[in-house]
């Protein structure tokens, strides 16, 4: 099978053949048909940091249909169209993950190939209303949103909240999720395009983050927030403890703007403030999840859909902070698309 292999030498992705899987007793073996790129990848590539000598089959989100099933594998079958949670290992306890615990891709085999072999437990059957791309686009970005909002967020009806860096993926869900729980919701971004867009989804209002009185803006705008979802850290998280309402909850899943510089630590323990540090979600939020998305009817945002051959352009486009949803790749006909 073809495969989209990444050199630990030249930090290069290469198109290789390597040997199609072959299912155990409790394995699904799945053939792909799209794959998302993720900010989880692209840190792989920009710090370097695998340390180890073979190349590495990266990827985290994928959905195809399932090919062949291992003898002990009883609800999924030949011919099921299916998505992967790739949250493995989480362990027995629902608020941390265990010291097994991983993001498939590394060191578990990835989704950027025709192929892959995956335990049974991490297939989930495709909700019917998903195209192939959209998907692909769902497990890792909105398992992270979904627990960053309902779990870690305590999300509570009618909160009112605020979402940094509309645009990115796992954002956009947590704002997509918001809205469809009745919730009132705000985003920040630079770029007036992408703010746009986002009140055209259904955001009550947005706020250009370069700008110097930004969190002035949102404080007219809003008053202040319940729940605040940042993927950004860096020296304007200490705005989002003044915007947050007493006993508001920050959840925070990135760190795109750097590390967090200063805290008024009066403003956190008087106003009974949580600060929430997520990643991804256990087992159960991910099943959660693809039944909130099936009975909401929610749709991921997709930007964009690549070939294998131009996945260069896709980890360029998403460094470049230029897309509005998930950038997928169409894992169709994998072969022909490299064929001049």
């Amino acid at each position: 099978m073809k495969a989209l292999l990444l050199s630990q030498k030249t930090y290069d992705f290469e198109v290789k053949d390597i040997e199609k899987p072959k299912v155990s007793k409790s394995e699904v073996l799945i053939k792909l048909n799209a794959a998302a790129i993720n900010h989880h990848e692209l840190w792989t590539l920009k710090e370097k940091n695998l340390k180890s000598d073979a190349p590495i089959l990266l990827g985290s989100d994928g959905a195809g249909i399932i090919e062949d099933v291992g003898t002990e594998v009883e609800r999924l079958k030949p011919g099921d169209e299916v998505v992967i949670n790739p949250s493995l290992n989480w362990g027995e306890k629902d608020r941390i993950q265990s010291r097994q615990y991983e993001i498939l891709g590394f060191p578990t085999r990835g989704t950027f190939a025709e192929y892959i072999l995956i335990g049974a437990q991490y297939v989930y059957p495709k909700p019917e209303h998903l195209s192939f791309e959209e998907a692909a686009a769902l497990p890792l970005a909105g398992l992270t949103a979904y627990r960053a909002l309902f779990t870690r967020g305590e999300f509570e009806p009618d909160s009112k909240i605020l979402i940094t860096g509309i645009g990115g993926g796992a954002a956009l869900f947590a704002m997509n999720f918001a809205i469809a729980s009745d919730a009132e919701v705000y985003v920040t971004s630079s770029d007036e395009t992408k703010m746009s867009k986002a009140i055209e989804l259904g955001a009550k209002g947005a706020v250009n983050y370069k700008n110097n009185d930004w969190s002035t803006e949102l404080k007219k705008m809003a008053g202040g927030f319940d729940i605040i979802i940042d993927s950004a850290a860096g020296p304007g998280f200490s705005s989002l403890v003044d915007l947050a309402h007493p006993g508001g909850r920050i959840a925070l899943f990135g760190r795109t703007a750097g590390n967090i510089s200063s805290l008024n630590p009066r403003a956190i323990f008087w106003k009974q403030l949580s600060i929430h540090g997520t990643t991804m979600g256990n087992d159960q939020e991910f099943k959660a999840m693809m039944e909130f998305i099936s009975n909401k009817n929610i749709r991921p945002v997709i930007d964009s859909v690549f070939p294998p051959k131009d996945i260069n352009l896709a980890f360029e486009k998403m460094d470049q902070g230029k897309q509005f949803g998930k950038i997928v790749m169409d894992l169709n006909n994998f072969s022909s698309s490299f064929q001049k």
